[in-house]
C-alpha cells in the first residue's frame, strides 16, 4: 500500500481475521480467494473513503486485474496536530 498515499496501513479486521497465508508468513489486511480480493486498511484524514478505495483498487487491480476488488476502510489515522 506504500503506493497509496491515502493509506496509512493495511488493517487484520475486527478479529484478525482478513489475512493471505503464504509459505512461512501471512500478508495482514489482505484476502485472495479464487473469485475476489478483499483489502481492508486504515486511512489517512483527511482523504474520503471513495477517495482510499480508488486508490486502493487502482493499485491492487494490476496485479489481479481478473477478480473484483473490495476495500474496507476499518479507521482513519489522524494527525497529531488534528486530534483533540
Amino acid at each position: 500500500m506504500r503506493a497509496c498515499p491515502a493509506v496509512a496501513g493495511l488493517h487484520g479486521g475486527r478479529y484478525g481475521e482478513v489475512a493471505t497465508y503464504l509459505s512461512g508468513h501471512a500478508v495482514v489486511g489482505v484476502r485472495v480467494t479464487d473469485r475476489d480480493v478483499d483489502v481492508h486498511v486504515v486511512g489517512r484524514y483527511p482523504a474520503s473513503i471513495a477517495a482510499i478505495a480508488e486508490q486502493v483498487r487502482t493499485a491492487v487491480g494490476t496485479a489481479v486485474a481478473d477478480r473484483p476488488v473490495s476495500v474496507t476502510v476499518e479507521d482513519l489515522a489522524v494527525p497529531e496536530s488534528r486530534q483533540p
